[in-house]
């Protein structure tokens, strides 16, 4: 069952516009959530803001964002004059750039959601413009307000659909030149290459999703039963002895290797 969307507005491109919604194209609504619990009461705890000088707890009412102005004070600014900022980018995706589709480094992603017309009038326009990124090879570029912060965002065509990927502020990407030697990746046409192609090669399957589950997840989703059940408290496992370290040559290392997975598929 699809979504509900979190966000809704314009897509909007020079004098092209129509009515949009917006959900995010992952969730985390699987994931196994604990609270915390009173081991007396059995009751949950919750969380409360308190003054960090005082001590004493605040209402909802009372708090309000701010920004530090040095050691001794904060310059403070309420909801209105936070969403005052933002402008028309809280309601309208407005298209004003666009570039070519593989100019942009996978490092510049950050969360992807799927943006879809929001009623039968607007979805010829959509269709136009979902069209029009294919047809260039281009990706859009643009700006929005989302979780509370002006957002650099790209618009991509995906299938018959369009795909909105938040864009990482510039300051937050690292330069990966700082991390990876120069020369970059080498043609290589020695032994161990041979021997490693060969492997891969065994070990190479069709793509699934299958591939990216949790067995961290599963496990706990076993204990919970099993306790639902029994009521009783779970051992936790004995962590196996690590194996002592030891250098081995990458030789000998890929063709015990390539033996095991031989031995493995038969």
């Amino acid at each position: 069952m699809a979504q509900r969307s979190f966000w809704k507005g314009y897509l909007k491109l020079s004098l092209v516009t129509c009515p949009v919604a917006m959900t995010p194209a992952t969730t985390e609504s699987g994931k196994v959530r604990f609270h915390t619990i009173n081991r007396k009461t059995g009751h949950r705890l919750r969380s409360q803001y308190v003054d960090a000088q005082t001590g004493a707890p605040v209402e909802d009412d009372a708090q309000i964002m701010g920004y530090p102005r040095g050691e001794d004070g904060y310059v403070m600014l309420d909801d209105d004059e936070l969403d005052a900022v933002a402008l028309d980018s809280t309601h309208t995706i407005d298209i004003e750039t666009f570039v070519p589709a593989d100019s942009i480094g996978w490092v510049w992603y950050d969360a992807p959601h799927f943006l879809v017309p929001d009623d039968e009038i607007g979805e010829e326009a959509y269709r136009v413009i979902q069209a029009a990124l294919v047809a260039t090879d281009t990706v859009g570029i643009s700006r929005l307000v989302m979780y509370r912060r002006e957002r650099a965002v790209l618009l991509e065509a995906r299938g018959k659909g369009i795909v909105l990927w938040t864009l990482h502020f510039g300051g937050e990407v690292r330069d990966a030149a700082d991390y990876f030697a120069e020369g970059g990746a080498e043609t290589r046409h020695d032994p161990e290459m041979k021997l490693l192609k060969e492997l891969i090669d065994r070990q190479k399957a069709p793509w699934t999703p299958k591939m990216v589950t949790d067995p961290v997840q599963e496990r706990l989703l076993d204990i919970i039963e099993s306790r639902k059940k029994t009521r009783q408290r779970a051992r936790k496992p004995r962590a196996a002895s690590p194996a002592p370290g030891r250098v081995v040559n990458i030789m000998d290392a890929l063709k015990a290797s390539l033996e095991a997975e031989s031995g493995r598929r038969r």
